[in-house]
């Protein structure tokens, strides 16, 4: 969905009422953020509509900042069976949605994303977002869901470095 200048990314923390989406830039080895927040999506209601919801607040950010890659965070493991189950149809929904626009797609656990941008795979919420507002240089703490949406998409940023790295070096 991108022609040229940074490489925009896109970073999706999915859940069924609170979905956190970032966009960043990449250009060289600068990143920065050009937009983030959460889509909310109505707790009434039929599950369906909720999805729908999703995947057309997501399909309007998609068309409006044209990233060229997203990363997805994977599910982790759940004690509820029925959360598990709509957390994947959400994480299902905001895929579908970037692949519709021919958006490359990655996926990353949890403890992955954490590490990237702690240092330790256990951190709690408040320590990635503070990590992730000193990494972007942001004003303010993003909110919880924002946060985890652009710690993914800085761990794949962090991927994409290395693997320009890794093309730069071979002759």
């Amino acid at each position: 969905m991108n022609g040229g200048g940074p490489l925009v990314i896109a970073g999706i923390d999915p859940g069924s009422t609170r979905t956190g989406y970032a966009f960043l830039g990449l250009e060289g080895g600068a990143v920065r953020a050009i937009a983030y927040g959460v889509i909310r999506a109505p707790r009434s209601g039929a599950p369906a509509d909720r999805f729908l919801h999703i995947h057309r607040e997501l399909l309007a950010l998609a068309l409006k900042h044209r990233p060229r890659e997203a990363a997805v965070e994977d599910i982790f493991h759940h004690k509820n069976v029925r959360s598990a189950f709509m957390l994947g149809q959400a994480r299902g929904v905001a895929m579908l949605t970037l692949a519709l626009g021919e958006v490359e797609i990655f996926s990353y656990p949890p403890a992955v994303i954490k590490k990237s941008v702690t240092a330790y795979g256990r951190a709690d919420k408040l320590q990635v977002s503070q990590m992730v507002k000193a990494i972007l240089g942001l004003p303010q703490p993003p909110p919880a869901d924002a946060a985890d949406a652009l710690a993914v998409a800085l761990t794949h940023a962090q991927t994409v470095r290395f693997r320009r790295l890794g093309s730069s070096s071979r002759m």
